[in-house]
């Protein structure tokens, strides 16, 4: 049985890229450590209890793939619905979903299905030539689209991930203001506002539209051009948004942000300021949409006066298969010509053919008004938890946060080891984005156990405050 001082030794030395000589070492202190008493047999999925195989995947791990993320020592092999399970058959009622990717829950069937089905005619073709299911799905999203609301999308582009199609869409941007732009004024207007505790991706452009220290600091230089206002405030919006501004990049909920929702007001007036001075708006709804609100569209929730030039969407459109794509507008598509923009993989039959029958569930009146029905559940829940740490619940349907007065990183851990995965964002903020299709039962589980895990936080922090 691995034992704590196992695990946190092994983790400390995986961070430090340790041989996997020095990690067999430190597998021998395990009988060691078993002896010595600990606090924490009641978890149920105490991390000392981990299946001996978890160490040997990790050590793997450690010796051949680069250390970009902290990972907690649990190592999942299936998952069914809402559920994962690990090495050891442990189940975790899974409130992440892959980062609000699973909309449909781990191992969907028909998603089973599509990808065999699919796999079985043909699963590249690259982009010289046309494929069914691309052509499908495109006119899914642009009809669907255009019934749903009032962004007039006529053109969609598909991409491998959210981060590319944030690529593809400030570059669009840029192509459509150097051959609209004023006489003169060409090499000037190529300026990008992003806001505040946004997120827009980790490649150099997309980097450079998320203005966190943390990410942007290591990689500077960034591109140039871009500036940074702040989210939500309209008074603002037209010192940042000028005559050199190409695009205006946004979300209209932000989730690695903290789940922040933008105001009516703020929306209208970056439609309004970029109209004045020719600039594109792009809606990043990567996250918060395909139905993660309770409409195929996150900006649906705002009046007609509050829609994009360009939308880019990705996490949940596959539920795990990797896409993107970006969607545009008439004024956009016609400056765009052959030539002006690839990829090798984005709108492959495999990919596509997933996304058809996703998005053919996803966007249906039932499934998006469950969405909202347990979105509601969920946030009375989160409304009716009384802890002095706990300070503010902001939510739309199936995007939902939980803000402490502490940071709540520690409680992710406590959640785990009692048998619930849930995630942290920006500004003290736990994030819930589990399946869309999750049951009130399941919901009403898994916030036993939160609330199990925050009295817990709640003991540790208090008596280090004592």
């Amino acid at each position: 049985m691995l034992r704590h001082s196992l695990l946190r030794t092994s983790k400390a030395l995986l961070a430090q890229h340790q041989p996997r000589t020095t990690l067999m070492a430190v597998r021998a202190m395990s009988a060691k450590a078993a002896s010595a008493p600990l606090n924490d047999h009641a978890l149920s999925h105490a991390d000392v209890d981990a299946d001996p195989k978890t160490l040997d995947i990790i050590d793997k791990h450690a010796k051949y793939t680069l250390t970009t993320y902290g990972r907690p020592p649990v190592v999942f092999t299936h998952g069914k619905g809402s559920y994962l399970y690990d090495v050891g058959h442990r189940e975790y009622l899974d409130f992440t979903a892959g980062i609000a990717v699973n909309a449909l829950g781990h191992s969907d069937p028909e998603v089973a299905r599509i990808l065999f089905d699919q796999a079985k005619q043909v699963v590249h073709l690259s982009n010289l030539y046309y494929n069914v299911p691309a052509g499908e799905l495109a006119e899914q999203l642009i009809e669907g689209t255009r019934a749903s609301g009032a962004f007039k999308a006529a053109k969609i582009f598909f991409s491998n991930s959210g981060t590319e199609a944030n690529e593809g869409a400030l570059k669009f941007a840029r192509k459509v203001a150097k051959v609209t732009a004023k006489p003169g004024q060409a090499d000037k207007k190529f300026g990008v506002v992003s806001f505040t505790n946004g997120f827009h991706g980790r490649s150099m452009g997309a980097l450079s539209a998320t203005p966190n220290p943390k990410y942007q600091k290591p990689f500077l230089p960034l591109v140039p051009g871009f500036v940074h206002a702040p989210y939500n405030d309209v008074k603002a919006v037209d010192q940042y948004v000028t005559d050199e501004t190409c695009a205006v990049i946004v979300e209209p909920i932000q989730g690695e942000g903290g789940i922040n929702v933008a105001t009516e007001a703020f929306l209208k007036k970056l439609r309004s300021r970029c109209d004045e001075v020719g600039a594109l708006l792009i809606f990043d709804e990567i996250q918060c949409g395909l139905g993660r609100t309770g409409k195929l569209w996150a900006h649906e929730h705002f009046s007609a006066a509050c829609v994009p030039d360009i939308l880019t969407m990705a996490k949940p459109l596959a539920n795990g298969f990797p896409i993107g794509a970006i969607m545009i507008t008439d004024k956009v598509a016609e400056k765009i010509v052959i030539g002006d923009h690839g990829t090798t993989f984005g709108g492959n039959p495999l990919g596509c053919a997933v996304a058809s029958s996703v998005l053919r569930r996803i966007n249906n009146p039932e499934f998006l008004d469950n969405v909202n029905k347990n979105g509601a559940h969920f946030r009375e829940h989160l409304e009716s938890i009384s802890s002095p740490l706990v300070k503010e619940v902001r939510s739309k349907g199936m995007i939902l946060g939980l803000e402490f007065k502490v940071d709540p990183s520690p409680l992710v851990a406590m959640a785990r080891e009692r048998g619930l995965l849930i995630i942290t964002a920006a500004n003290n903020t736990v994030r819930f984005v589990p399946a869309l299709n999750i049951s009130k039962a399941e919901i009403d589980q898994g916030m036993d156990i939160l609330k199990k895990a925050i009295v817990a936080f709640e003991d540790k922090v208090l008596s280090v405050d004592a």
